[in-house]
């Protein structure tokens, strides 16, 4: 972002929970919800592949009560949920075909994160590499507008798909939405995408009826113009979605995911991986350091790399970068979080304060769908730590 002039437009998209590659999401983490409810020490690494009318799941598990996991149930009930639930969709959750290829974690990667095994007494990170976490205080939920968006209208759409206001609607769509910025701040949106998966209905009764609900979602933002441009479904019908018309894989929506292109990633998807793979416990315990220190007003726009090596429970580097809005120099509030006394960044550290083996209110499943970030359900979302750093700084 710090490349990225005052004046400019930026874009960003979402899927719904309907995509493909979502589709699969869901279930690698449904079934990672599974294991953690029957066994919170379960090493999870959970891959599907969704492709016409079949659902393939394959990687590394080991879970104390794997036999009592029904990962084809699993996957049926995730697919129904989403509303693939008829057979005039063609994939739908009776009738696709199911093949699964797990096994259990290797060793030789198990005795370098396990606390307690290998070379260190606490438990290491699963995997090398590095991670990112970003906040703005351009939003209410402290992320990039456009990316926020997004989110918004197909948490919309799919409320009014599935509450039967607008029935025609089927679960597969994306949205785009384009904002001009001056001077580094949100002025307008000049334009909003909608795609969406319908029954055979006329194409004029879509775009009139999502271009009033999105108009209706976004008016009190402030940020619609007379001149906004909408284009809903701008190819024309799409009436196949879903497996059937395209093939989905976990942890390809990365971006979608996190911030929408606006900073950093690390390259490592979510979805799938418990809480000792860093790719996802520390990208999330990145976000919750950012969030708080945009909410201590320490700063407009904050994002934090953090990198690791596997089975080190250190850290080999915390950066952070303000873009120059910080109220307090980058180089304090990085000595604050290599301190380790208000966030720790070791893997034993984030997944205690976040508490990230138990979910209570949240699941993994729900993370996968609209963006990991951004909704106070989850507890890297809480500002909790605010406090502590007006404190420390």
């Amino acid at each position: 972002m710090s490349k990225i002039s005052a004046d400019h437009v930026f874009t960003s998209e979402s899927v719904s929970e309907g995509h493909p590659d979502k589709i699969c999401d869901q279930i690698s983490d449904a079934i990672l919800d599974a294991c953690l409810s029957k066994d919170p020490r379960s090493r999870v690494a959970c891959e599907t592949m969704a492709a016409h009318d079949s659902i393939i799941t394959a990687g590394e598990i080991t879970c104390g009560a794997w036999d009592e996991i029904d990962t084809e149930a699993i996957a049926r009930d995730v697919v129904r949920e989403i509303g693939y639930n008829r057979e005039e969709l063609l994939f739908w959750d009776q009738a696709f075909h199911y093949s699964t290829h797990i096994h259990g974690q290797s060793p030789d990667i198990s005795q370098g994160v396990t606390e307690g095994e290998g070379l260190f007494a606490e438990q290491g990170a699963g995997d090398q590499g590095m991670m990112f976490g970003y906040a703005t205080n351009e939003t209410p939920e402290l992320m990039p507008t456009p990316i926020a968006f997004s989110h918004r209208i197909l948490r919309h759409l799919e409320t009014v798909r599935k509450s039967g206001k607008l029935a025609y609607l089927r679960p597969d769509s994306k949205s785009q939405v384009s904002v001009k910025y001056k001077d580094g701040k949100p002025e307008y949106i000049t334009s909003v995408v909608v795609s969406h998966q319908t029954d055979d209905v006329s194409l004029d009764q879509i775009r009139e009826d999502i271009v009033k609900e999105v108009q209706e979602l976004l008016e009190p933002t402030g940020l619609l113009r007379p001149d906004t441009l909408y284009y809903i479904n701008p190819t024309g019908k799409f009436t196949l979605g879903g497996p059937w018309a395209d093939a989905g894989l976990t942890g390809r929506k990365i971006i979608v995911d996190t911030y929408g292109g606006v900073g950093s990633h690390g390259g490592g998807a979510f979805s799938g991986k418990d809480p000792s793979k860093v790719d996802r416990s520390a990208a999330y315990y990145s976000r919750y350091a950012a969030k708080n220190i945009v909410a201590a007003g320490l700063a407009d726009k904050c994002e934090i790399q953090v990198a690791y090596a596997i089975g080190v429970a250190k850290p080999m580097s915390i950066n952070v970068d303000t873009y120059g809005t910080g109220k307090v120099s980058e180089a304090k509030l990085q000595a604050v979080l290599e301190s380790g006394e208000i966030f720790d960044f070791r893997p034993a550290g984030i997944i205690k304060d976040l508490d990230l083996l138990h979910p209570k209110g949240w699941s993994y499943q729900r993370s996968a769908r609209y963006g990991h970030f951004g909704r106070e359900i989850f507890p890297w979302e809480k500002t909790n730590k605010v406090q502590s750093l007006q404190n420390a700084l």
